[in-house]
């Protein structure tokens, strides 16, 4: 799959990296909860959503200070009040080329929630944008 348009994009900066070197895992993973987060709201319209699950949080490549990082998020599956987002972070290396490296990728599942912080339905007739790769699932 291709992805265009970012959920989110930026370099990360010294204050970012671990005893190594090299960006913290940690803040990889915030990013990734950020922009899955924007890829439910973009989809759903619903305000709130916490997150229960990072699946199969893959490390391929170390991101490095300077580097330009891109999150790209796609909605796998809907169910009655969850929804699941693939991320895609790649890598633009500071100073090389313009080259993008994958350097992680997650599942994320969301739960919508209300002002009560109660789980809600997600109403399938308001979900924007191509449907046809979604899964839909009754139970969630």
């Amino acid at each position: 799959m291709e992805y265009t348009d970012p959920a989110i994009r930026l370099t990360l900066l010294p204050r970012d990296t671990n005893p190594q070197g090299t960006i913290f895992g940690g803040i990889i993973l915030s990013y990734i909860d950020i922009a899955g987060a924007v890829e439910a709201h973009r989809r759903t319209q619903i305000e709130r959503f916490v997150t229960v699950a990072m699946r199969e949080v893959i490390f391929h490549q170390p991101v490095f200070v300077g580097d330009l990082v891109s999150f790209y998020a796609s909605t796998v599956r809907v169910g009655t009040t969850s929804i699941t987002i693939r991320v895609v972070v790649e890598a633009e290396r500071y100073g090389g080329t313009s080259e993008r490296i994958k350097v992680t990728e997650a599942e994320v599942v969301y739960v919508a929630v209300d002002a009560n912080r109660r789980k809600m339905k997600i109403n399938r007739d308001l979900i924007k944008g191509d449907t046809s790769g979604i899964e839909q699932h009754e139970t969630s």
